[in-house]
């Protein structure tokens, strides 16, 4: 029952890429939000 074989190897790559797809994608979403409250921010000083 370990990862020993091809389809656990497999199993086991695909969540772990599945899970660092999440973080990246939110660390994105994050960026995004900052970009978007900072653009007005800007806009309201002026």
């Amino acid at each position: 029952m370990g990862r020993n074989n091809e389809r656990n190897i497999k199993k086991h790559n695909d969540k772990l890429h599945k899970e660092q797809d999440k973080v990246k994608a939110k660390k994105v979403a994050r960026e995004e939000k900052l970009k978007a409250i900072v653009k007005k921010f800007n806009e309201n000083k002026e």
